[in-house]
């Protein structure tokens, strides 16, 4: 098995929108953009034993993206995705589907054996099965200041806890957030501080972390670091929705990091990759050439 591979784990579904259905879930977002900057990637998940997860595996397969999704005796999941006036989805969730059950399996271990940088989220962590195989797998990935465990916090209706996120924090060595879902988890962790840049840092050293990237919708984004911070403005771009934005900023900026890239490049390409994303329809559209070094 090739080493170094950039792994995406997590919720794999289709997301409903109102012109139709397209692919959907974080993981796989993130595994498809990494895989756009030439990194060996893989996206884990689960599907059903039905039309949609056969449709679902069809399309990851014509993307060219490399998965690991077994067929388990669950629905495909499925996400209703309504978007507002200003291109902002509003999503429900369905429940008790396929990756909810995503099982820890040989190839999944041999998988994390040679992970170089993993994408894990809140979400597919709220089943017992899938938590459990999403800690196996940090369990069995090499330990080390190169290998990368990204936490992409992903709160969605009210499919987390207190001790589900205090434990991923503890176990990633990045952490993406937005602006919400860093108001969401000051009041849940109490954590005192004034503005977003004092929260930021507080959770930066509590959990010992070599990174904080916060996401400000059309206010900017941050990278902290334990020396300095990285600021980018959202550049102004015509939305046709924002699906899958910021996993793609995620995806861009891990795969940078990992081409030697510096924090700074690194965040520039990140923030154009996503005002991309945001000009097309669905998650998963293809990026220019340009946008990516």
């Amino acid at each position: 098995m090739e080493r170094g591979i950039i792994v995406g784990m997590g919720e794999a579904l289709w997301d409903v929108l109102p012109e139709g259905k397209k692919i959907g879930g974080a993981p796989a977002n993130f595994a498809y953009h990494v895989s756009q900057f030439g990194l060996p990637s893989c996206g884990v998940s689960a599907v059903g034993e039905d039309k949609l997860g056969r449709e679902l595996l069809e399309n990851f397969k014509e993307k060219g993206l490399n998965t690991i999704i077994p067929e388990v005796p669950y629905p495909t999941g499925t996400v209703q995705v309504e978007v507002d006036e200003r291109g902002v989805p509003q999503y429900e969730i369905k429940e008790n589907v396929a990756w909810d059950n995503i099982p820890f399996t040989p190839e999944l271990e041999a998988l994390a054996h040679n992970t170089r940088a993993v994408c894990f989220g809140s979400l597919a962590q709220r089943s017992i099965v899938s938590r459990t195989t999403i800690n196996q797998f940090l369990d069995a990935m090499p330990k080390g200041d190169d290998h990368l465990v990204v936490f992409d916090i992903n709160l969605r209706q009210d499919f987390y806890s207190y001790e589900v996120l205090d434990a991923s924090m503890k176990r990633c060595n990045i952490l993406k957030i937005n602006d919400e879902e860093l108001v969401i988890v000051s009041r849940l962790f109490n954590i005192p501080g004034l503005n977003l840049e004092e929260i930021c840092k507080t959770l930066l050293n509590i959990y010992n972390l070599k990174m904080l990237i916060l996401t400000c919708g059309t206010n900017g984004s941050y990278v902290f670091t334990s020396d300095k911070v990285s600021f980018q403005p959202t550049p102004k771009v015509d939305v046709v929705d924002t699906v899958g934005a910021g996993d793609s900023f995620t995806g861009s900026f891990i795969a940078s990091l990992l081409r030697g890239k510096s924090v700074e490049d690194a965040h520039r390409i990140a923030v154009s990759v996503s005002a991309y994303v945001c000009t097309q329809p669905g998650a998963m559209p293809i990026i220019p050439p340009s946008l990516r070094s």
